[in-house]
């Protein structure tokens, strides 16, 4: 390979880029936000009237402490201003639309210049090199392709960095077992139940998951899942598993990716200004304190968001990463605001559950938290054959342990059902992990 070789040129310059001392990058962070803000005040009458209502014009925004000035971006504005209403360039500039999921009405429209594109697949790109990805590898995508961002992003940045991509979307779990054995995958991209429920198909048809393949890492995503669940995961597979962290409306994935240390994912904070805020008050909160993660595009052209509300509740990680990159760290994100549910007074997030499920030697791949009336929680939980075929006291002592542990974890103590592998419904995508029975 030739020292002009553009992967490592590509390389080289994102790394120089990762290292940047801090001062240099917050020089270049103002710069591109001074330039985002005249572009939405110039070319969007969203934030126009925003911006007026405030009392503000850009040029009042002179440090990057003056962005907490400026008023959020939510997705009711995206859903309101659908489909055209956020857009910041001319259409015949807007090469690609993506949407984001519209279960309670219309979509969020999000779209992307030709930059834009290149900027996503740059992002995912240095994410993969980062966890050592590259030129040689085989990486099978299993994530949806369509109108979600996930699939095609990485598919793009894993083309950048050489790797051979299987484009082979979720579903059809058999012919997803003989690409990994047939063509020597060694990463994939999934979403984690998915995972899961693949390795408890392969231990079905007696392959080993940890040593009858050539599998290397995991990129997981899509949904939120535990620490508990990636190293069960890791354990089944063998494998590094890199949690990674994006959303349509910023990009796709690789907005923050775990570099080999795994201790937080970086937030690229070249193309991302990022705050914790208090959900419920937005104020703003110091590093280290959990909140709720609010983020400004400084590089997008088609579609530039100002503080938008994601609802993932994270803490920015003030201490320096040992692997030497400056851009700061986000913890595993620890749910949605709009995830967590009340039950008898009580703030609870799925994966509070999960995170004990995981934990527990005996329980399988799948389960539901089911809500009932008078707040009434009921865990659903698969176990494994063995114990399911046990004898009954076995099972009455697992069903007791695991309410104990989810108690002590939420202080609401749940009803526990035990069930037989299979016997709960699979997804394919995004797994449905919370039932909600209940009337208002």
């Amino acid at each position: 390979m030739s020292r002009t070789d553009p992967l490592i040129e590509g390389a080289f310059w994102q790394r120089q880029n990762e290292v940047i001392e801090r001062t240099f990058l917050e020089a270049e962070q103002l710069h591109h936000l001074k330039e985002t803000l005249d572009s939405v005040y110039s070319n969007v009458p969203f934030y126009k009237s925003r911006f007026e209502k405030a009392g503000l014009i850009p040029g009042d925004i002179r440090s990057l402490g003056d962005l907490r000035r400026l008023p959020f971006t939510t997705s009711d504005d995206l859903r309101a201003a659908y489909p055209f209403g956020m857009l910041a360039v001319s259409k015949e500039d807007v090469v690609r639309l993506h949407t984001s999921s519209g279960t309670t009405g219309k979509p969020k429209a999000i779209f992307f210049s030709r930059q834009d594109i290149e900027n996503s697949s740059d992002l995912i790109a240095r994410c993969l090199v980062m966890t050592g990805t590259g030129r040689g590898d085989i990486l099978q995508n299993m994530m949806t392709y369509g109108m979600f961002t996930g699939a095609l992003v990485m598919h793009y940045g894993a083309e950048k960095v050489g790797a051979l991509v299987i484009p082979a979307g979720p579903g059809n779990s058999d012919r997803q077992i003989s690409f990994m054995q047939d063509f020597g995958v060694t990463a994939f991209h999934i979403t984690p139940s998915y995972a899961l429920y693949i390795s408890s198909l392969m231990q079905e048809r007696g392959i080993d998951p940890g040593k009858d393949l050539s599998l290397k890492r995991a990129y997981l995503g899509a949904e939120p899942y535990t620490e508990e669940t990636r190293r069960k995961i890791e354990y089944i597979f063998g494998i590094d598993v890199y949690n990674c962290y994006g959303l349509t409306e910023m990009n796709g994935p690789g907005v923050a990716f775990e570099c080999m240390h795994k201790n937080g994912m970086h937030l690229w904070e070249d193309h991302f200004l990022m705050e914790i805020i208090n959900p419920d008050t937005g104020e703003v909160l110091e590093d280290g304190e959990k909140g709720e993660l609010v983020l400004t595009s400084l590089r997008r052209e088609a579609m530039p968001l100002i503080r938008y509300r994601t609802r993932d509740i994270t803490r920015i990680m003030p201490d320096n990463c040992e692997c030497g990159r400056t851009h700061r760290r986000i913890s595993r994100i620890l749910g949605r605001s709009d995830d967590m549910f009340i039950a008898r007074g009580v703030n609870i997030f799925p994966q509070q559950i999960e995170q004990v499920l995981m934990g527990i030697k005996g329980v399988a791949q799948n389960y539901q938290i089911v809500l009932e009336s008078f707040d009434d929680i009921t865990v659903r939980a698969e176990i494994s054959k063995d114990l399911f075929d046990g004898n009954i006291e076995h099972l009455l002592d697992l069903q007791t342990e695991i309410a104990d542990k989810i108690r002590a974890e939420i202080i609401v103590k749940p009803k526990v059902e035990l069930l037989e592998p299979g016997a709960l419904p699979v997804s394919e995508g995004k797994a449905k992990r919370v039932i909600d029975n209940r009337t208002m």
